[in-house]
């Protein structure tokens, strides 16, 4: 299943992917939503073509297996922090994934075996990417999560909005 806006909508939780973007194919959901995006916006692709991790590590993948998404953040001063939004992205599909850890900072690992990246890009925002291994794993000694990819998506958003807000609240209180 596609996973269109069609489908995906109705079943969000919160504001994180409204609006949604979509594509079957793009080069990089980083550059997928436009530059005045709105904070929440996520951007899904069911295959990118130049997907990468941090440090420009290659991030391969299956088309229409997987979820490779990107979501724009506005997050509030100070942009020293804007850092841990990697760790706040991490949390979320941990969280959604049972069993998982996170190694710090920004992969995902179920059994020792890596399932999951993030990647955050900052400009004026920041444009936090999530690739997670669904079904099957184009890599040999990387793992996957074995799940609904709709419904681990909107676990995933719903928890890193959540996970999110706690975060931006926590820079008001400071």
């Amino acid at each position: 299943m596609h996973l269109t806006p069609d489908v995906v909508t109705p079943r969000l939780r919160g504001s994180f992917g409204r609006p949604y973007v979509y594509a079957i194919e793009t080069e990089s959901t980083q550059h997928m939503a436009p530059p005045d995006a709105p904070h929440g916006t996520v951007a899904l692709a069911e295959h990118q073509t130049k997907g990468r991790g941090r440090l420009g590590r290659v991030w391969i993948d299956e088309p229409g297996t997987g979820l490779k998404l990107s979501v724009t953040l506005r997050p509030p001063q100070p942009v020293s922090r804007w850092p841990e939004i990697t760790l706040v992205a991490a949390a979320a599909v941990s969280g959604a994934v049972p069993g998982s850890t996170i190694k710090h900072p920004n992969d995902v690992l179920l059994d020792g075996l890596k399932v999951a990246g993030i990647l955050a890009d900052a400009t004026d925002r920041v444009v936090l990417g999530i690739g997670i291994n669904v079904g099957s794993t184009p890599w040999p000694d990387s793992g996957f999560v074995d799940a609904d990819r709709l419904d681990l998506l909107v676990d995933v958003l719903e928890r890193l909005e959540l996970g999110y807000n706690a975060w931006a609240a926590g820079l008001t209180d400071s």
